[in-house]
């Protein structure tokens, strides 16, 4: 049965685990040990080894925590108030669902969710059992950018024309293997796999790596571009779904074992502007690639990473996660903003207060955030190739994409992609027919499969 959620004073100790402890899960504990009464009693990881090493580093402190390699573990505990997640992409949903239904508090990574209906799902969960469930996306308590978007929303640059976000990042070839790999024995590779397909490991590196498997993981639309979409669709003010959605991309440059675009742009129309985000894995050009890959990347604007947003009367730059900058129509600047607060703070001060109204981040704004993201994939994996021609034809109708797909074009083509060779593929264009988008594609039988995946036993969503 859940716990009942009361109001803590500030001088109570919250006690959290932090489960997926490997890489970004060590800045979750961290983060955490910092603030005041806040007690990381318990951490989990599937990898035994990375376990033992962060309990050392515990021990060394003169500090006790438990290890488990379970999540379900950590839900048979009554001394716990909230576990913060950073396990890969497929395990956030369940986890938190898991979580909310043991009435404990959740800060879960982004993308919050690996497919369309999980997010809703966890929104729901949080709902029914009045848990706090805050979003990776750090930008949000960002009082510099909050004031920048807000001084925007208030007419100062003018209607917006499009809100554009880049993720200019370097990406190597995870490699190509001949078959099977042996997985570690310190790994319990059923854990790892959870609700995804249980199927033998066909990629050189089990971890980090299964976020450019589609099984896994949502490559970087989803992975760093997440947080650019969600600082665009804030800026643009929009809470619902697109109601159309194209998307044009590929794996170039390199044939090895993933199968997440590491070139792709996404295309979103909302009422207020269209949004607009491209991913970018390959460095300037070959010479790049071959004396100093991901030392030279693309810019746009000056930024390899952020958002542009174009308005009538000027732009506003969002180039990382507390800063923002306005120009006017001549490029010139016109206002700086800097600062933000700790996100980490944020919920825990929500957990103490039982105020969800009090997140910077919401569960429902990081599933708004990682909706476009999903439904780009969505366009992506039921497209067909096409060459560069093709692809500048049926985009006659959306000058913006067209210009960003022109760029993209000579982008490979200064690496060397040939792409009559190595086509692209054109995403189906997605259009909301009398209701949200979502909705439109759950009603069709042959694109509702693709919302959802339930996940094997015992690895499944609740039902009831």
């Amino acid at each position: 049965m859940p716990r009942a959620r009361t109001a803590m004073g500030p001088d109570e100790e919250i006690r959290i685990a932090v489960a997926g402890i490997r890489s970004r899960g060590r800045s979750h504990i961290e983060g955490l040990r910092k603030l005041a009464n806040v007690r990381v009693v318990a951490l989990c990881d599937v990898d035994s080894d990375v376990l033992a090493r962060e309990v050392a580093q515990f021990e060394k402190r003169g500090e006790k925590v438990d290890a488990v390699v379970d999540f379900r573990e950590l839900l048979e505990r009554k001394d716990l108030h909230a576990v913060s997640l950073a396990t890969p992409n497929h395990w956030h949903a369940l986890q938190t669902v898991w979580a909310c239904e043991a009435g404990l508090d959740v800060y879960v990574e982004k993308p919050v969710s690996y497919g369309f209906h999980e997010g809703e799902l966890m929104v729901e969960a949080a709902r029914d059992y009045g848990r706090i469930v805050q979003t990776g996306t750090q930008s949000r308590s960002s009082q510099a950018i909050r004031a920048a978007i807000e001084w925007m929303h208030a007419g100062n640059l003018g209607p917006i024309k499009v809100a554009r976000g880049f993720c200019y990042k370097p990406r190597k070839s995870i490699g190509k293997v001949a078959g099977p790999q042996n997985v570690p024995n310190h790994i319990d590779y059923d854990l790892w796999t959870g609700p995804a397909p249980l199927t033998p490991l066909m990629r050189r590196n089990l971890h980090y790596d299964w976020h450019w498997e589609s099984a896994t993981g949502n490559g970087d639309l989803g992975n760093q571009g997440v947080h650019q979409v969600d600082l665009c669709r804030w800026a643009l003010g929009e809470n619902g779904s697109p109601s159309e959605v194209l998307s044009v991309g590929g794996r170039m440059g390199y044939d090895d074992d993933g199968d997440t675009p590491n070139t792709q742009i996404l295309w979103c129309r909302y009422p207020t502007a269209p949004m607009l985000f491209e991913v970018r894995g390959l460095p300037r050009d070959i010479k790049a690639q071959k004396e100093d890959w991901g030392g030279r990347m693309d810019r746009y604007q000056g930024m390899g990473i952020g958002v542009v947003v174009e308005c009538e009367g000027g732009k506003l730059h969002l180039p990382n996660y507390s800063s923002a900058e306005a120009f006017d129509s001549e490029g010139r600047s016109m206002r700086k903003w800097t600062g933000a607060r700790d996100h980490f703070a944020n919920f825990i001060a929500a957990v103490r207060s039982g105020n969800t109204g009090s997140l910077s981040a919401d569960i429902a704004e990081g599933h708004r955030s990682a909706t476009p993201c999903h439904l780009g994939s969505l366009s992506l994996g039921l497209g067909r190739t096409a060459d560069a021609a093709e692809v500048h034809e049926s985009l006659e109708d959306h000058p913006i994409l067209g210009e960003a797909f022109a760029r993209m074009a000579s982008h490979l083509e200064a690496n060397q992609v040939d792409l009559n060779s190595t086509p692209l593929t054109l995403g189906r264009h997605l259009v909301a027919e009398g209701s949200s988008l979502p909705e439109a594609l759950a009603a069709d039988p042959a694109t509702a499969p693709l919302l959802f995946r339930p996940g094997r036993a015992p690895f499944r969503f609740p039902s009831g």
